[in-house]
């Protein structure tokens, strides 16, 4: 494993608690993971590269710089992302798309079948609806905002600088 020390842009590479981090991973300048991540080997991360709470990255996935991987996502084994991925779901295939949402971590997490729902319908109206992806976010912002996890959803979308998968 490699762990680089942040540099002067933000002064510190930061890694939370319970995070398993196998063989041959490389972890660049900068770069904020989360608690309870798993980075399988071989993975590299670029530089300002941020990983939320319980998300997974195969073995020798890659992540592009300034990348952001939302909280409880699966990330299929020899990805190469060059956009964020939004919380909760599982993506992979060439290029790197959505593939559902996590719904067996979310279950052993604690998510609720009502969370998991609501979940899964916003994802639909975002990856799997003819609506463009600000009529898709504001359908979702309509009809599910009461849930913490679609606020997770809706800032992650808000915040995203490389745009989404």
């Amino acid at each position: 494993m490699t762990l680089n020390r942040g540099t002067k842009a933000t002064g510190e590479t930061r890694i939370g608690e319970d995070v398993l981090i196998m063989t041959g991973v490389h972890v660049a300048h900068d770069c904020i993971i989360g608690n309870n991540v798993i980075l399988v080997n071989l993975v590299a991360l670029g530089g300002h590269v941020e990983i939320d709470d319980w998300a997974i990255l195969g073995g020798a996935s890659n992540a592009h710089q300034f990348c952001k991987i939302g909280k409880h996502a699966m990330v299929a084994a020899n990805s190469k992302l060059v956009q964020d991925v939004p919380p909760f779901i599982l993506a992979g295939k060439h290029p790197v798309q959505y593939a559902g949402i996590n719904s067996l971590g979310l279950s052993r997490r604690g998510f609720s079948e009502d969370e998991k729902a609501d979940i899964k319908k916003a994802y639909r109206y975002l990856f799997r609806s003819d609506l463009n992806q600000s009529d898709a976010l504001t359908r979702v912002k309509e009809e599910l905002a009461d849930s913490n996890h679609i606020n997770d959803i809706l800032h992650f979308y808000a915040s995203s600088k490389r745009g989404i998968i």
